[in-house]
């Protein structure tokens, strides 16, 4: 009887250990986006490896909003040398060379893809003109990870406050992965706050997320999983109209190291 006992608790961890298994494939599968507001630092790279599921992922960089600068991707590769990671990077301004791969097949053989910060506008104009928001769209079906910062968050939102454009800061259309508007450098670039709010009190802007530097927020399959911060003085917001007025919700937050 007590070796029955014993088999029949082993077999019920065994069952338990398989399914959590199987509940963080299913996870690392799904389509996931995180998406930070400020620029990139090694914190975020790590829990962008942790989303993947994978021991030694592949991750692509992808500099764009900022011309592909080779200051930015020097860091990149900066931030990643003594990480369990194998980094790339992938530029958008390229020259035809036979044999190298083109976008599709290089990006849709990553298990995350990180999108720098810069100027919002422009690079959703070359994505455009090359075909990358297409791959970002298959990438994200296949259920790599995408994730970014600044440009790199917003880009992946349906429209959002950028300073891409002279002069002041405007709306700029987005890949529309996440069905809300979004608002990076919440609280360290004041002229952002007031002027998303306004715009979402006047339906310019659906209502979205507002994220402070050193702050993200988790994405499954388009829907909020959970917002998360470096510190307790970084925040993120959904910011949402009631009642006709500007309701500014602080979301809990699970520190990160």
């Amino acid at each position: 009887m007590k070796m029955k006992n014993i088999i029949l608790t082993f077999s019920l961890f065994f069952v338990i250990g398989l399914c959590s298994i199987g509940q963080t494939q299913q996870e690392a599968k799904a389509p996931t986006i995180f998406a930070y507001g400020g620029a990139m630092n090694k914190i975020f790279i790590k829990y962008v490896i942790s989303l993947t599921g994978k021991a030694n992922p592949k991750i692509c960089f992808l500099p764009t909003a900022g011309a592909d600068n080779p200051y930015e991707i020097n860091y990149w590769f900066k931030l990643c040398s003594k990480l369990p990671v194998k980094p790339s990077v992938q530029r958008a301004f390229v020259v035809s060379t036979p044999g190298q791969p083109d976008f599709e097949e290089n990006l849709l053989q990553m298990d995350a893809i990180i999108v720098g910060g810069g100027n919002t506008l422009n690079m959703m104009g070359i994505w455009k003109a090359q075909g990358i928001d297409t791959v970002l769209q298959k990438a994200y079906q296949k259920g790599i990870v995408l994730a970014g910062g600044s440009a790199g968050s917003l880009c992946w939102f349906k429209s959002g406050l950028s300073d891409s454009r002279p002069k002041e800061l405007s709306i700029v259309d987005c890949l529309g992965f996440i069905d809300a508007s979004h608002c990076p450098h919440f609280s360290s670039e004041l002229a952002r706050k007031p002027l998303y709010e306004e715009f979402i009190l006047e339906k310019k802007l659906l209502p979205g997320y507002a994220i402070d530097d050193m702050a993200g927020v988790l994405f499954r399959n388009g829907k909020f999983v959970k917002a998360l911060t470096i510190n307790t003085n970084n925040n993120v917001y959904f910011v949402s109209v009631k009642a006709g007025k500007i309701n500014e919700e602080k979301l809990e937050t699970e520190i990160i190291q």
